[in-house]
């Protein structure tokens, strides 16, 4: 049986406010310290370790029933992304539960799967059952920024933790996504890489008034802009593929990868499973420049959200390049790698035949997500990741507008079945 409390671990968590600012500062480490606590009363060891002043992260291995089957990595991250309370139903903080659901910054992203996995490991512990093979549970900071104080610390600082580990699962996957009347849970057995770039042109300064042909703010702005209405190519992955004809075959349409425009088209709703992740991107998100209205600049910069997927990083440097043309030059503000999994894996079935198990019906698909995840960083260990932390939901429930947004909430029954599936998919 799963661990009765998890909506009290659940509601504690999104009580300790763990904003990270993107500042380098926050505050995970009273997070990390219930963590700790909560597996030290169940007898599980716990490492607690400061990467800085106040950012904690949380490692245990629990011992699994069959010493020839590799280790694997479930990681959830502690920090939480700024929440304004005058924006909110109800205080971002409070945890409170209203209308079968649990409220609060963290309730999908992502302090719902950190109670899950304190659940799952307590009743482990309570029950006297054992996983299959061994787990290490990592509680980490700063996901919600570059993840220096926690995930690429941890993995360059502690990997002797991670030993032996060749798997991994983490957030946004196995949640229900409602199609018409077609329920799916997709996976995610890939990510696109991280690119964010700075460009900065550079051009003589002068009065307003006059000519200038040599203006930084007019080169950056071209540049912006062929960038913005660029259309990139469509790239088909193998993650991408097997999305495409999962899906297509879950919702009984014909896939046509030589028409990747028709054949998504036909999917309807479920074409926001793949839609972001066909083709690389470039979304302008900041400019800077200037000081008086009646002073051109000598210098003007941009950053620019890119992602690139798998195997393609090449032609999205040459394309960059390109498009911001001789005036301007770029380089990386932020640069982490692609992500892919195999879909046709034992352990993607095991995860499929889990979600399964407990909704009868229903169909796993596999994704690639367009953002990123602490994935990323553990995969420098040889840590091939997927995206899994489940959730039953309704078709009222919009799980995508609910990351990073007002109101974030999750159903109470979501959690319990979440912790059903976990424990399943880890003792099999």
């Amino acid at each position: 049986m799963a661990d009765p409390d998890v909506l009290t671990l659940a509601a504690d968590l999104i009580r300790i406010d763990t904003t990270n600012p993107g500042d380098g500062t926050g505050r995970e480490r009273p997070a990390a310290e219930y963590v700790a606590a909560k597996l030290g009363e169940a007898g599980i060891d716990a490492t607690l370790i400061e990467s800085a002043p106040n950012r904690a992260n949380v490692v245990a291995r629990i011992e699994g029933s069959d010493p020839g089957r590799d280790p694997i990595l479930v990681h959830g991250h502690l920090d939480v992304v700024p929440a304004e309370a005058a924006d909110w139903s109800v205080h971002p903080f409070s945890g409170e539960v209203r209308d079968g659901m649990l409220w609060g910054r963290g309730a999908i992203d992502m302090k719902g799967m950190d109670a899950m996995m304190l659940a799952v490991a307590r009743a482990w512990a309570r029950e006297g059952r054992r996983p299959a093979r061994d787990v290490v549970l990592a509680f980490t900071a700063d996901e919600e920024a570059s993840a220096a104080h926690g995930s690429t610390w941890l993995v360059t600082k502690h990997a002797d933790l991670f030993e032996g580990v060749t798997e991994g699962i983490s957030e946004s996957g196995g949640y229900t996504f409602h199609a018409g009347g077609t329920r799916l849970y997709p996976v995610s057995a890939g990510e696109r890489g991280t690119a964010w770039l700075r460009l900065t042109a550079r051009g003589r300064a002068g009065h307003g008034s006059r000519v200038n042909g040599d203006n930084a703010v007019a080169a950056l702005a071209g540049a912006v802009h062929r960038l913005a209405e660029y259309e990139w190519p469509v790239r088909l992955t193998r993650t991408v593929r097997a999305s495409l004809e999962s899906i297509g075959a879950a919702l009984g349409v014909p896939v046509d990868l030589s028409d990747v425009a028709g054949t998504i088209a036909r999917f309807g709703e479920a074409r926001e499973l793949v839609e972001a992740v066909l083709r690389n991107s470039t979304n302008p998100t900041v400019l800077s420049a200037g000081y008086k209205v009646n002073v051109i600049p000598e210098t003007a910069t941009a950053l620019v959200d890119g992602r690139v997927v798998p195997e393609a990083r090449d032609e999205f440097e040459a394309t960059v390049t390109s498009l911001v043309g001789p005036d301007v030059s770029w380089e990386y503000e932020h640069a982490e790698v692609a992500l892919s999994a195999d879909p046709a894996s034992p352990t993607f079935a095991a995860m499929a035949g889990a979600l399964l198990a407990e909704d009868p019906g229903a169909h796993v698909v596999p994704v690639c997500m367009a953002g990123g995840t602490d994935a990323k960083q553990f995969s420098r260990l040889g840590i091939t990741g997927y995206g899994f932390s489940p959730l039953r939901l309704p078709p009222d429930l919009d799980y995508s507008a609910l990351f990073h947004g007002v109101d974030e909430r999750v159903p109470v029954d979501a959690l319990e079945f979440g912790v059903r599936v976990l424990d399943r998919f880890l003792t099999t």
